[in-house]
């Protein structure tokens, strides 16, 4: 999935594809893409848990910003609560560890 290129093209592919997973309602390839850390503190089965399937509608990432070995991502999420869409920025953190680039669960 991620080839060459730069960190924000690397982060913005997998962010993108996170949050598809998301949108899909595929919970546990959505899990694959957290930061070691974040999988020691949740497990795969707390996290699919903790989410509410059919939430999301759409999701778009915008923009990312990387400064050495951290990137700030900024997207577009729409969701469904209580009947109502809403759409809404949102920003994450993703790190890179060893060779690879993870979310960072807050």
């Amino acid at each position: 999935m991620s080839g060459g290129g730069s960190p924000e093209d690397v982060v913005k592919e997998r962010a993108q594809a996170r949050w598809d997973d998301l949108v899909r309602g595929d919970y546990h390839a959505a899990y694959r893409f957290l930061s070691p850390g974040s999988r020691q503190v949740r497990s795969e089965q707390d996290y699919v848990n903790s989410l509410r399937p059919g939430f999301w509608k759409t999701a778009k990432v915008d923009k990312v910003e990387c400064e050495a070995a951290r990137c700030e991502v900024d997207a577009t999420i729409e969701y469904e609560f209580q009947g109502r869409r809403t759409k809404t920025p949102l920003q994450e953190t993703w790190i890179r560890e060893g060779s690879e680039w993870w979310y960072v669960l807050r």
